[in-house]
């Protein structure tokens, strides 16, 4: 559902609107009443059937949306968020989860939240990210990959803010970050031979030692114990020259030191069709790389690239998943 006065409903319309160019079948967990109002209020020919599991699905795809109810508490303004709503969006999150878990679904693909409002709803998680681990009882082992078709991204430190990022980066977590990327390059993405370069966290990687001792203490000990476990690991390697096109064509993956330093990349080369893969999980979860956009929520302006990038992601580790040999 995503935050269901958001632009996450008219993005699953029109996705529909677009199934036959190449998306794999897929359901909503949402409000039936609130999609088939904002279809009639966009004009849009949506035709949305409520079903009662995930398998009743299929069958409906090729002619209505098909959703599993997840009544709201609240009606719902375009723009105008609810806090009531949020144990429903907390509850189509959960539902998605169990689906995937007893493989009634391939994967899940979430639509926006908005965090502000689900806190105030009484939601206690950073984020999407570290709630889904929690959901899955794997806390901690959670990697956020951001990819679009020229990049892949990874941050080793996720939502916090920067001078904590920087306190709390670690040898440690940028191994785990580093190996969760190596397994899930080849698992989820069929990359034999994974690359993956190492950014630094200081100008120039730190100018040996002159702009800062990270690069030294923390990250390349941290880059030779990736390549000691056979993970094809460069760096630290300077930020700013990391993500030109000559450069990106020498590795597979970036993992990267805080959030910023991973998504201004991605989000200049592939803004409109970025997608938030979670690592680390027993199920497939996809996400498009974009907020709730209050702003033009309603209107039918939000583009819904990124949401089918993330339907076909989504559909392509699921498949790769299926064919990966333990």
């Amino acid at each position: 559902m995503g935050e269901p006065a958001g632009i996450g409903g008219e993005i699953t319309l029109k996705a529909w609107l677009r199934r036959s160019e190449n998306l794999p079948a897929f359901f909503a967990i949402d409000d039936p009443s609130r999609l088939q109002a904002l279809a009639r209020r966009l004009g849009w020919d949506v035709p949305v059937v409520a079903v009662d599991s995930a398998a009743d699905a299929t069958a409906v795809f090729d002619r209505a949306l098909p959703v599993l109810t997840q009544p709201l508490a609240e009606s719902v303004e375009p723009g105008r968020p609810a806090i009531a709503n949020a144990a429903s969006i907390r509850a189509s999150i959960a539902r998605a989860v169990e689906l995937a878990q007893d493989g009634q679904a391939s994967a899940m693909v979430t639509n926006p939240i908005h965090k502000g409002v689900m806190y105030q709803g009484g939601f206690h998680f950073p984020g999407h990210t570290e709630f889904l681990a929690h959901l899955v009882e794997c806390q901690g082992d959670e990697v956020m990959m951001l990819a679009c078709r020229t990049l892949r991204v990874v941050p080793v430190t996720i939502h916090v803010g920067l001078a904590e990022a920087i306190r709390t980066l670690t040898s440690d977590a940028i191994v785990a970050a580093g190996l969760a990327t190596d397994e899930a390059l080849r698992r989820d993405f069929a990359i034999a031979n994974p690359r993956l370069a190492v950014a630094g966290l200081n100008p120039h990687a730190g100018e040996d030692g002159a702009m800062g001792r990270e690069e030294i203490d923390i990250i390349a000990p941290a880059v030779a114990e990736l390549r000691a476990a056979g993970v094809d690991a460069t760096g630290p390697l300077p930020p700013d020259t990391m993500f030109h096109a000559a450069a990106r064509a020498g590795y597979d993956a970036a993992l990267c030191m805080y959030h910023d330093q991973a998504l201004i990349p991605l989000k200049t080369l592939g803004f409109d069709e970025g997608v938030n893969v979670t690592l680390g999980l027993p199920i497939v979860r996809t996400s498009p790389d974009h907020g709730t956009a209050f702003a033009i929520a309603g209107t039918g302006q939000a583009n819904e690239t990124s949401l089918m990038e993330a339907l076909r992601l989504a559909a392509t580790i699921a498949a790769n998943r299926q064919g990966h040999a333990p």
